[in-house]
Parts: C-alpha cells; sequence; structure tokens
C-alpha cells in the first residue's frame, strides 16, 4: 500500500481520537490521505415556499440559515482536520461537500474515481440513508473498494491473517485483485468457501484451490477451507468462521443479487455491512 492514496469519509460529528489512529497507520504505510467531510443537506422547506405575485420564490429565511450554519461547521472540522494531517505529519489534503443524500453517491465517487481505497467513518452511519448512499457510490460508481469497521486502525497496516469469503463470481475475483495490497503483507490468507458446488462449472473440483494458487505467486501464504453452512446465514457463517480462526480482516465481493433485493429480502452482503464487530472490506 506504500503510496497509496487512501480517502477517509467522515461526517461533522467524526471523532479526531478515530480519525488520528487512521492518519498515524497511513503515516507509516506512507500513504497520501484524501479527508472528504460529508454533510446533509436540511430538509428544504417546500411547504413553506411563498411565490409573490409576478416575483420569484421566498425562500424561508430560517432554512437559508441552517444550511449556513450547516456549512461553518463543516468548515471549522475541516480547519480542525488540516492542523490533525499536520501534526501527525501525514500527507494529504481536506475537503467537504454538503447535498441531499439522493446526490451523495455521486459526490463521493467522484473523490474515489482517483483513490486506491476508501474507509468510512463510523459517524456516517446515522442517519441510515447517508450511510448507504456513501457505501453505494464507492462501490457500484468507482472502481475501488470499501474499508469498514477498522475502528483502531489496525486492519490498514497490520492485518496479519486475512479471511477471504471466495466464491468463483466476478465480484469475488474484484475484492482479491483490489485487496492485493493487504493480503501480500499478511502472514496467512485463508481461503474460505462456503457450500461450495464442486462441479467444473461452478466452484471447481476443489474450491478455492485456483486462487490460493494465483495469491501464492503473490508471494501469500495461503491456506483453503471449505465450510458447510449447516443451513445458518451465509453472512453470518462468514463472520463466525473468521471468528474462529482469528482473522483481522474479511475481504469478500458485494452485492452478487441486486441491491434491491438485498433491501427487501436481506443477504450476505447486508449482513456484513450492517455489522459493526469485524474489519471488512468489499468491493463489487
Amino acid at each position: 500500500m506504500k503510496n497509496s492514496t487512501i480517502l477517509i469519509a467522515i461526517g461533522k460529528e467524526a471523532s479526531t481520537t478515530e480519525l488520528a489512529k487512521k492518519l498515524e497507520a497511513l503515516r507509516a504505510i506512507p500513504a497520501h490521505a484524501v479527508v472528504l467531510i460529508i454533510g446533509e443537506m436540511p430538509p428544504f422547506p417546500y411547504y413553506a415556499i411563498g411565490v409573490p405575485l409576478y416575483g420569484t420564490a421566498d425562500v424561508p429565511v430560517e432554512w437559508q440559515e441552517e444550511v449556513a450554519t450547516y456549512k461553518a461547521a463543516l468548515h471549522a472540522k475541516g480547519d480542525e482536520i488540516e492542523t490533525l494531517l499536520q501534526q501527525h505529519d501525514v500527507s494529504g489534503e481536506v475537503s467537504s461537500i454538503i447535498c441531499e443524500p439522493s446526490s451523495v453517491a455521486d459526490a463521493i465517487a467522484r473523490r474515489a474515481m482517483l483513490c486506491d481505497m476508501a474507509i468510512i467513518s463510523e459517524d456516517l452511519r446515522k442517519p441510515d440513508m447517508l450511510f448507504k448512499q456513501v457505501v453505494h457510490g464507492v462501490l457500484f460508481q468507482s472502481p475501488i473498494g470499501i474499508l469498514l469497521n477498522d475502528h483502531d486502525a489496525n486492519a490498514i497496516a497490520n492485518s496479519k491473517r486475512i479471511f477471504v469469503a471466495w466464491t468463483t463470481h466476478l465480484h469475488s475475483a474484484r475484492a482479491v485483485h483490489q485487496a492485493l495490497p493487504f493480503l501480500r503483507e499478511a502472514e496467512e490468507v485463508i481461503i474460505a468457501t462456503i457450500d461450495p458446488v464442486m462441479t467444473a462449472f461452478r466452484d471447481g473440483e476443489d474450491p478455492g484451490v485456483d486462487v490460493a494458487k494465483w495469491l501464492t505467486h503473490h508471494g501469500c501464504t495461503v491456506t483453503v477451507q471449505q465450510y458447510p453452512s449447516g443451513g445458518k446465514d451465509i453472512g453470518d457463517c462468514i463472520l463466525d468462521r473468521s471468528k474462529e480462526v482469528g482473522a483481522d480482516l474479511i475481504v469478500m465481493g458485494s452485492y452478487g443479487h441486486s441491491r434491491t433485493r438485498q433491501a427487501f429480502f436481506g443477504g450476505t452482503t447486508r449482513t456484513l455491512i450492517e455489522q459493526t464487530d469485524h474489519p471488512v472490506f468489499l468491493a463489487h
């Protein structure tokens, strides 16, 4: 990950203590930090707009003042982070955006286009809609992967044992490609398949061995494990098995099914995104 550009998405309430840990991890690599402060535009009071005869719309002063106050808070947070970058001697830049939730995905995707990875701060999980737009913007509209739940910044540069939830699908292969900088530095990479279908046209006669061989060529120490789900949810099974082996990080391809299906019926990606206990790296 040396000389990588890491996008760190945070909110105006982000903890500087947690951010400082991430910056220290980036300094040790070293990597360039692109800190993006994301704010949600206050709801526009369409019901309160007055339109005088032969005049323009009369936007309520209260809403304008609320927006101005929010922008000032984002600016103050930006100044605070600029100081933090200097204190930790980290190469970096700070910017902020404020827009409606429906526009957040496009805004963060533009920043992610020229980064190598995105890290999402925990304070962005509320409100839930904003968090989803941030995650979807990176996964579906940019070429990079996303790291969640790295509270102590251990997964960025100190993942000794990595659990790869492997399937023979494109999104899974992309996740492994995106996670190569992590995998090369790990002491052990565990290729895990859950309920594999052992046929030539599905997961192969010995599922996981092909990707393990490829990673070995990159200098990784790899073991292959094939697990039965026992009827459990696949996402829960991945979390349980990764804890059993003492993994520092889970790597997984995201959204093998559509977002609509996952939203209504749940799914492995949704389970891994909603949990907050284990660091997970996702790519689509």
